[in-house]
């Protein structure tokens, strides 16, 4: 059991941690026709803008309702309702979420009242818009707690309560924040391949995708539809990827008896066979010829990746959720964790991450705890240690700015094993040191010394 490590400073350098709202808007994003919304200051709403933008390389659609001094001080129920109401004028989405900011949440502001007094006075106004709160202060919790706050507060204002017609064949999903665009697209086609009918929320693997429409879209496209979330409770198995998912499985099954199962980490040869045979016990099919083949493949790549792996220290500084998983896969692979950093001590998984200690703190303390290591492991902030420490680094998470298709590498199930594999094997080789070249002995004019004494004889 890892020791938690709260964090002692004052001020953070080098931030490791993105906030609760820029985590919600993430979630938001993953829904058809929808248009996050941040209650709050613009400059709240555009430094979250540049990280999306930045990471992900397409247009995000991110609104504000651009609380000013006056706002602030007489309260912002005007600004809201005004805000809801030009965008369903204007752009006419089917979702608009909302997500609070430290702003309004130490005024102590009521945004469910004053979300339940517009839909009630502007009921017609607002028709076939669904407007869904997220309390998420900036000053609290971090990208994995606002997403999950997101998909809760999705599940509870849509999804119809009480007891459905189970359809057998349907399986809800519910991902993490730390699961690429092309982790989740390589989910639903895994559970596609047992004959199952998943649903995802969020689906950013149909949002977030890098496609590019025929014609501007001003909100978001692709992704779940709201029909589906609203018939999200006639599901036969719900799965949540992530502990921080737990709670709206939780939400799920108490508001339509959908059971669920919760997986921690998806990467790893033994997680990814306990998922297939969660799929294969649902669906009563046995594992697809091609997800065999795909095991076989990731067999292979842990046999010739192994020797590069071998007593390695590596450092880690993510979410909790995602050091988990990168911390099991490491130490699997025969690593140890030299430095574990995270962001928030809200989470449980962090007690049985596979390290001594779990800092909670920022990329300054990873720097600081990771001298001596063969490998850094964070997103792209990360690249100033890199050039300090001469530590190579590896980029995962979020943001991922400096390089081109983050959100296309797979991480998880057997490719994504197979794929984390050879990266941090090349970045292994890639950065080999020299090996020690030790002095010749002097040999005697009468050729090499082969008595009692000589070195090739063991002799002293």
């Amino acid at each position: 059991m890892a020791c938690i490590l709260p964090q002692t400073k004052s001020a953070a350098i080098n931030p490791l941690k993105s906030s609760q709202p820029l985590g919600a808007a993430m979630a938001f994003l993953g829904v058809d026709g929808a248009m996050p919304l941040f209650h709050g200051s613009q400059g709240c709403t555009s430094f979250a803008l540049v990280l999306l933008v930045r990471h992900f390389k397409e247009a995000i659609p991110l609104q504000t309702t651009a609380m000013d001094e006056v706002a602030t001080i007489l309260g912002g129920a005007d600004r809201l309702e005004e805000a809801i109401l030009n965008l369903k004028v204007r752009i006419k989405p089917r979702l608009i979420g909302v997500c609070t900011t430290a702003l309004v949440e130490m005024r102590g502001e009521d945004c469910a009242r004053y979300i339940a007094d517009i839909k009630a006075r502007r009921a017609e106004e607002i028709a076939d818009t669904q407007v869904v709160l997220a309390n998420t202060p900036d000053f609290d919790g971090s990208l994995e707690q606002g997403w999950a706050k997101a998909v809760t507060a999705m599940i509870e204002a849509i999804t119809r309560p009480g007891e459905r017609a189970r359809q057998p064949k349907k399986v809800a999903i519910l991902p993490g924040c730390h699961l690429t665009v092309a982790d989740i697209e390589h989910m639903r086609e895994m559970v596609e391949s047992f004959g199952l009918e998943p649903v995802v929320l969020p689906d950013i693997s149909g949002s977030l995708d890098g496609t590019i429409p025929d014609r501007w879209v001003p909100t978001t496209y692709g992704g779940t539809s709201v029909e589906d979330i609203r018939e999200l409770g006639t599901a036969g198995q719900c799965i949540a990827i992530g502990e921080h998912m737990r709670c709206p499985a939780k939400v799920l099954r108490r508001l339509a008896g959908v059971p669920y199962a919760v997986f921690q980490s998806l990467t790893g040869l033994q997680e990814v066979d306990r998922f297939v045979s969660l799929l294969s016990a649902v669906s009563k099919a046995a594992a697809p010829a091609r997800v065999r083949r795909r095991r076989a493949q990731l067999q292979d790549a842990l046999l010739d990746g192994h020797f590069h792996f071998g007593g390695k220290k590596i450092a880690i500084a993510a979410e909790p959720d995602q050091l988990y998983q990168l911390a099991t896969f490491f130490v699997g692979m025969g690593c140890e964790i030299a430095a574990a950093v995270t962001t928030t001590d809200m989470s449980e998984i962090l007690e049985k991450v596979p390290a001594k200690s779990v800092q909670v703190g920022d990329l300054g303390d990873l720097e600081a705890l990771a001298a001596g290591a063969d490998l850094l492991v964070t997103h792209a902030h990360g690249r100033q240690a890199e050039q300090r420490l001469g530590i190579p680094l590896m980029r995962l998470g979020f943001p991922v700015f400096d390089r081109l298709g983050s959100q296309h590498k797979l991480t998880i199930l057997y490719q994504g094993t197979r794929d984390l594999v050879f990266e941090a094997a090349n970045v292994f080789q890639a950065n080999q040191r020299a090996p020690t070249r030790f002095p010749l002995q002097p040999v005697s004019k009468g050729g090499p010394a082969t008595g009692p004494g000589s070195p090739l004889l063991g002799g002293r």
